[in-house]
C-alpha cells in the first residue's frame, strides 16, 4: 500500500468527524481494495476527519504499522487496551500524555510481578513476550482454562478482560478502551455526537457501551453482537472491516457533505 504523510489543518475538536477505531479486524480489517479507499478517503478529508486509534496493540506495533505499512497516521492513539493514552507525533512516535496516565498508573503500581507469580502455576495460559507499563497479557487456551483465574485477579484488586476466546488481558481496575478514550475526548473538547466508534471483539464493548454512536464492523465476534443487540447508538455492519465502517457512516449520515465513503 502507498505510504501516506498527513498534514493537520485543523485540531481535532473542530473536525466534523471523528473516528475512534480498533485495529485488528476493524480498521485493519477488510480487503486490500477496501483497505486501499477508506485509506485513501480519510486522507483526501483529514480537514474535516479525526482520526484515533483505540487498540491492544502496543507503541511499537502502531509506528511500524503507520511509518511503513501504508496506514493512515492517527490523530490520537488509546493503546495497550486502555492503558496508554497518546498523541501520535508526525515523526510516527506514540507520545503519552502524562496528565491522562497518571490514574492509570496509580492505579496499576507495580502489579505486574505479582500477577506473574500468582497466574504462573495455571494451565491454560502462555504470557505474552511484549512488556506493557500497566498491563499483563496472556495467549489463552479456552479448552484448559481454570475460572479460578478470574477470582485471582479480583483478589488482586486488577480487572481481568478475556476477548475473542483466546486473549486475556489483566488491568488496572476500571481502566479499558472505553473509560480511556471518555477521558481522552473529554480532555480535547470533543462533541461526542461527531465521533463514530469501531470494533469487533469483546475487548471493544467498553468503548461500543458509551453511549456515543458506534458500529460493530461485519465479522464481530459473536459475543459481542450479542451484547450491542438492541443499543439504538450501535450499527450492526454486514461488511467487513473499514468498509463495515464506511457503511456506518453512511446510514448515520455523519459525514453528510461526502455522498460516498470510498
Amino acid at each position: 500500500m502507498t505510504r501516506h504523510e498527513t498534514f493537520h489543518s485543523h485540531s481535532i475538536d473542530q473536525k466534523s468527524l471523528v473516528l475512534a477505531t480498533d485495529l485488528d479486524g476493524t480498521f485493519l480489517g477488510g480487503t486490500d481494495e477496501d483497505r486501499r479507499k477508506f485509506y485513501s478517503w480519510i486522507e483526501a478529508n483529514r480537514d474535516r476527519v479525526g482520526l484515533i486509534f483505540v487498540t491492544g496493540r502496543d507503541p511499537g506495533f502502531i509506528r511500524d504499522l503507520t511509518r511503513n505499512r501504508g496506514v493512515p497516521r492517527p490523530d490520537y492513539v488509546i493503546g495497550d487496551v486502555g492503558t496508554t493514552i497518546a498523541e501520535m507525533t508526525t515523526d510516527h512516535f506514540v507520545s503519552p500524555i502524562a496528565e491522562l496516565e497518571r490514574e492509570i498508573e496509580e492505579a496499576w503500581g507495580n502489579a505486574g510481578a505479582r500477577v506473574h507469580a500468582a497466574l504462573q502455576r495455571f494451565e491454560g495460559l502462555s504470557a505474552q513476550s511484549t512488556v506493557f507499563r500497566y498491563r499483563v497479557s496472556y495467549d489463552m487456551d479456552p479448552s484448559v482454562f481454570d475460572d479460578a483465574v478470574l477470582d485471582i485477579v479480583a483478589e488482586l484488586g486488577l480487572d481481568a478482560l478475556i476477548s475473542d476466546n483466546r486473549y486475556m488481558d489483566v488491568l488496572p481496575k476500571g481502566v479499558s478502551k472505553g473509560p480511556s478514550l471518555l477521558r481522552l475526548l473529554s480532555h480535547l473538547g470533543i462533541d461526542s455526537r461527531c465521533v463514530l466508534v469501531a470494533g469487533d471483539t469483546l475487548n471493544d464493548l467498553s468503548m461500543l457501551c458509551l453511549g456515543v454512536p458506534a458500529v460493530a464492523v461485519g465479522g464481530s465476534e459473536p459475543a459481542l453482537i450479542e451484547k450491542v443487540k438492541g443499543m439504538e447508538h450501535v450499527h450492526v455492519a454486514t461488511a467487513v472491516g473499514v468498509a463495515g465502517i464506511a457503511e456506518a457512516i453512511m446510514t448515520g449520515q455523519m459525514f453528510p457533505k461526502q455522498k460516498e465513503v470510498s
